[in-house]
């Protein structure tokens, strides 16, 4: 028993390694902020868990705005806000009470109705809270989404800018501002949108600031005479990497710091975006769109201090606890297997490193995967893929280790479906099967979707590789029956290659979530080609 132990021991050590250095706090830049000091503005939805702007029936109650902008009035000295309905129509009058300014947002649409709806709310607002309303913004990135043409828009911000006292603006993505510079003529001052996450070629996070900055300076130069407001910067503390920006905690706090310095800097106006995670726009924007908030939906509390150092992973202890026990299972579930199985003799050396890459695999892979499923999961089909390959990467170790110490490899698939005196007959390697159909089921899917409709899907890299190591140790240290290969798994396995193939040249090299999850695909495909077809 000395060398299971000692290869436990060791397992283990790596394991609460990996987890310390995931979850090691990540130094940050010094405060942005004097002593007492609160931000420019921040955007501000008042929407929360399953509340939606999506269902034109919400309407959010003031008891909650009231709570919410008690909480900003102790960062920021004003709020944004893009419309006056669903209840925002109240944002002024309890701003007010909170020592808030407000930036005015109007909604501008191709609904003519709901439009003027918008513009009388909003100049009744202005025009009611003028000590309270620092500007009204007439429309958000309606040029962007095709809405509305320039000279209408134009038309509109007139009609406003006639009927109140406070500055009036239109809010669109930096490029639009270059595409319509007439625009420029009719507003107080230029408000533009930067998010290096999501331009055309993402910026990662530590050139964020230097993107942002570049970008300000660039649009200066075609409007000399007017002040340029960045309307929108930020970064989400979740989801998938786009080339090498990657969402976290870390990399939110850091952007954010590094912009507000500059803007300190350069002596330019910054609105964050944004107060609160809003979940309802992981239906439009997956993951990634539901977290780009400074303060989390459910608890509300604030992600990060300015100038404190922020972890990834805060809850790594207990993660590295509950990998360290799975390893003990996946060792247990060995030892186990090869007592049942006396004629086999002792595990060999070669066996036992591999349970042991096995296990330090999944003790690390399996807690990314539970910490990721209630982020990534969104609906009852999320959930229930989230909640799959979660269970495969737990399970598949677990059995994997079993097989590996017999040793026995998975059947094809057709002697799991097939006829049934050709089904598999041993119990371990029928349970091997049909967790390796599951997993190729899993992965066949994720890979046509990061394929054919990539920008709003995450990457399953963590459980697709705790659940694929085992095949692929069992596919080098099973013996094989000299048949040929199935037909069904050589076609998953073409799928997969390809997949993986297409997903490295879509996403760059730069992106290593891309590169590690086409790895894995390789990994399945790999072995997929390993299983024969057997004997019928």
């Amino acid at each position: 028993m000395n060398k299971p132990v000692s290869l436990f021991t060791l397992t283990s050590a790596v394991i609460v390694a990996a987890w310390w250095w995931l979850g090691s706090a990540v130094p940050m830049p010094p405060s942005p902020l004097d002593p007492g000091e609160k931000l420019y503005c921040v955007s501000y939805a008042p929407f929360r868990g399953a509340q939606t702007p999506l269902d034109l029936t919400t309407k959010i109650e003031p008891a909650q705005i009231e709570q919410d902008l008690a909480q900003l009035s102790k960062v920021t000295d004003c709020v944004r806000t893009y419309s006056v309905d669903f209840g925002l129509e109240q944002v002024p009058e309890i701003a007010k009470r909170h020592g808030l300014k407000v930036l005015l947002g109007l909604w501008v649409s191709s609904h003519t109705d709901r439009t003027q709806y918008q513009i009388s709310t909003a100049v009744a607002l202005a025009n009611r809270f003028p000590e309270v309303v620092r500007a009204v913004i007439v429309g958000n990135e309606v040029l962007l989404r095709g809405e509305v043409s320039p000279a209408m828009l134009r038309d509109i911000i007139l009609g406003v800018k006639s009927k109140v006292k406070v500055a009036v603006t239109y809010a669109d993505v930096w490029e639009f501002w270059l595409r319509y510079r007439e625009l420029a003529g009719v507003v107080d001052f230029i408000t533009i949108h930067i998010l290096p996450y999501w331009e055309d070629d993402p910026v990662a996070a530590r050139t964020a600031a230097d993107h942002v900055d570049a970008i300000r300076k660039h649009v200066v130069e075609f409007f000399p005479d007017k002040e340029i407001v960045i309307g929108e910067v930020g970064w989400p503390s979740a989801g998938r990497m786009r080339a090498g920006a990657l969402p976290s905690p870390a990399n939110q706090a850091r952007v954010v710091a590094d912009v507000l310095s500059r803007g300190k800097q350069e002596r330019f106006r910054v609105n964050v975006i944004e107060a609160f995670d809003q979940p309802w726009k992981r239906a439009l924007e997956g993951t990634v769109g539901g977290h780009w908030g400074l303060f989390a939906d459910g608890s509300r509390a604030q992600k990060f201090s300015w100038g404190e150092p922020v972890s990834n992973h805060p809850h790594w202890s207990w993660q590295a606890v509950g990998g360290v026990l799975l390893a003990g299972l996946v060792f247990a579930a060995a030892i186990r297997a090869r007592r049942r199985a006396p004629e086999q003799g002792e595990i060999g050396f070669r066996a036992w490193f591999a349970v042991a890459f096995n296990a330090a695999v999944a003790g690390v892979m399996a807690g990314l995967t539970i910490e990721s499923v209630p982020v990534e999961s969104l609906g009852i089909g999320g959930w229930l893929r989230g909640l799959s390959f979660a269970t495969l990467a737990v399970a598949v170790p677990l059995v994997g280790a079993a097989a590996l110490a017999v040793p026995v490899g998975p059947p094809a698939f057709a002697r799991i479906f097939g006829p049934k005196p050709d089904r598999e007959r041993n119990g371990l390697a029928l349970t091997l099967g049909i967790l390796l159909i599951v997993l190729t089921v899993l992965a066949v899917q994720s890979a046509l979707e990061l394929s054919f409709n990539p920008r709003y899907r995450d990457f399953p890299y963590a459980p697709l590789t705790a659940a694929a190591l085992p095949f692929l140790l069992l596919g080098l240290i099973a013996p094989r029956p000299a048949v040929a290969r199935a037909v069904a798994e050589i076609t998953a396995a073409a799928v997969l290659v390809l997949c993986a193939v297409f997903i490295v040249w879509n996403e760059t090299l730069a992106n290593w979530q891309a590169l590690w999850f086409a790895a894995a695909l390789v990994v399945v495909a790999f072995s997929l080609l390993r299983v024969r077809a057997g004997p019928g």
